[in-house]
């Protein structure tokens, strides 16, 4: 049998075996609707908040103020989308990044076809947002400001208080795509001074389909979804009770658990690059090394292309990315490497590396001999590699 080796964990996780065994029960016995009133409902019905509880501890908030949905990608269009049409009498511009996930530039080009204008800001080399550029940016029209916590890509972590602090200053509401941040980062909404925040289960070890909205007491905003009063009347349709189950396992686990996995994460990050540095020449490392997410590598290979790459690793058994799930089949260049500024024959050599809790050292060994293995065969056969004078060992003449 082939050896298989998840080094995706920033794509998904797999669900922890404490987090499914929670959730068990709600498939066939504790099955009841959590808005009926009878018994077996109002079971239903205390497990749905307990999991609220266990989610908002995660983020440092109060469980009225979480409401859960069907995805991060979910929580990310009706914060966007509905912040900016139900303040446009106040003003129609937004303010957000060029290294944002799809999920929130596809939302801020809906918006632009309605009217709003909307202003991508640059980031640094590494991938940073200058706050004093922000400041600059906004006008009197500004109605909202998002900016992702942690890029889903270079795993690049914002100074996401200053930026708050900022927006707010000027009477803007402030929201962060966090669906990469918890159980990785610690997150306490009230010191961070946001307004809105997406999270995901899918990422913290708990189950797919699940996700929930941030929306700070005080703040209003509309219905996501009409029909019932579920989600205290802004999103409607029966819960989907074994997926939240599953989300506050995980977000307990996670909660629990951030200081020990912060900590081996990054040695094991730090591991893997050093033993691809010492074996590989040519590399760039995409992103901040000081304020990276723990488990998170973006490395261009010069001289070939990261989908063969990706290829002949997953011959190997090793599943990488070559960056954002969502649009890792596209052809066209990272939007985010673009916006660092990578040129594009390198972007195109460049794969993501993601490590978790089931990801051991021999691992990420077995991982850096099949690179070896592999860019070395790739650089032999490149035309590129070739102009720049590679030798079958790899070695430049």
């Amino acid at each position: 049998m082939k050896r298989q080796v998840y080094l995706d964990y920033s794509a998904t996780t797999p669900v922890k075996d404490e987090v499914l065994q929670a959730m068990l029960p709600y498939f066939t016995q504790n099955f009841g609707n959590p808005s009926s009133l009878y018994t077996i409902g109002q079971e239903s019905k205390q497990a749905l908040e307990e999991a609220r509880e266990l989610v908002a501890a995660l983020i440092g908030a109060s469980p009225r103020e979480i409401f859960f949905t069907s995805s991060g990608t979910e929580a990310d269009n009706w914060a966007v989308i509905e912040a900016a049409e139900s303040r446009a009498k106040k003003g129609r511009h937004i303010i957000t990044t060029k290294i944002e996930h799809h999920a929130l530039l596809h939302s801020c080009e809906y918006l632009e076809k309605r009217g709003f204008a909307v202003t991508y800001l640059d980031t640094d080399g590494e991938g940073f947002v200058d706050p004093a550029l922000l400041e600059r940016s906004l006008t009197d029209e500004t109605t909202l400001v998002s900016i992702m916590f942690v890029n889903n890509e270079i795993g690049t972590i914002q100074p996401i208080e200053a930026l708050a602090r900022i927006a707010k200053e000027r009477g803007a509401l402030f929201h962060t795509d966090a669906v990469q941040a918890p159980g990785n980062v610690p997150i306490d909404v009230r010191a961070l001074g946001v307004d809105l925040l997406s999270v995901s289960a899918h990422k913290i070890y708990g189950p797919k389909g699940v996700g929930a909205l941030y929306i700070r007491k005080g703040v209003s905003l509309p219905n996501h979804i009409h029909g019932g009063g579920q989600e205290n009347k802004k999103r409607a349709g029966t819960e989907n009770l074994t997926g939240i189950i599953g989300f506050g396992k995980a977000a307990e686990l996670s909660a629990r658990d951030l200081d020990a996995h912060i900590e081996r994460l990054t040695k094991l990050r730090n591991y893997f690059l050093e033993r691809i540095r010492e074996n590989i020449p040519d590399i760039r490392v995409n992103g901040s090394l000081a304020r990276r997410l723990p488990g998170n590598l973006n490395i261009t290979f010069q001289y070939i292309e990261g989908e063969a790459l990706l290829l002949l690793l997953d011959l190997d058994g090793i599943a990488v990315s070559t960056g954002s799930a969502c649009s890792s089949a596209s052809l066209t260049p990272s939007h985010v490497l673009t916006a660092l500024g990578v040129p594009v024959e390198m972007i195109h050599g460049s794969l993501r590396f993601t490590v978790g809790d089931f990801t051991t050292k021999d691992d990420i060994d077995y991982t850096v001999d099949c690179l070896v293995k592999n860019v070395e065969k790739l650089r032999n056969i490149s035309s590129v590699s070739k102009e720049k004078g590679w030798l079958k060992n790899g070695n430049a003449v």
